[in-house]
């Protein structure tokens, strides 16, 4: 596989979490849609990094992590990395059994909107860095 089917391999993958976000919205799952927006950054990240560097992205599901090895760290927005703090939290948190209950608490319909939209425009800024590196 070359390096651009693997790049979009990631992208793929990424597009497919947030599409299952979204149904899961509508399902009223909160906690999961949070834990799917970091799957679909998580993914469009890898993707950037295998794109940057050409090899295989760490095994790591953390979000600044990616940026910071992959390079990208600093142009991401305030913003931008506001939101990665947040998902990535949800993502870790929802292993335990007292945290899950606490955070699904703190989610609505409208935060988790807000999350999906937000998440969404770091898909569409990390799509464009990567079609820019052509």
């Amino acid at each position: 596989m070359t390096n651009e089917e693997k790049v979009q391999e990631w992208i793929s993958i990424s597009d497919e979490d947030i599409e299952i976000a979204e149904v899961v919205l509508k399902s009223r799952h909160y906690l999961h849609v949070a834990f799917m927006c970091q799957q679909a950054i998580e993914k469009i990240f890898k993707g950037y990094y295998e794109k940057l560097k050409e090899e295989t992205p760490p095994y790591t599901h953390k979000l600044l992590v990616l940026a910071e090895k992959g390079g990208f760290y600093d142009s991401l927005s305030e913003k931008q990395r506001d939101i990665i703090y947040l998902v990535e939290n949800y993502y870790i948190n929802t292993r335990y059994p007292a945290d899950k209950a606490k955070l699904a608490k703190s989610l609505t319909a409208d935060k988790c909107k807000e999350i999906l939209e937000r998440t969404k425009e770091i898909l569409q800024w990390t799509k464009e860095k990567i079609s820019l590196k052509k």
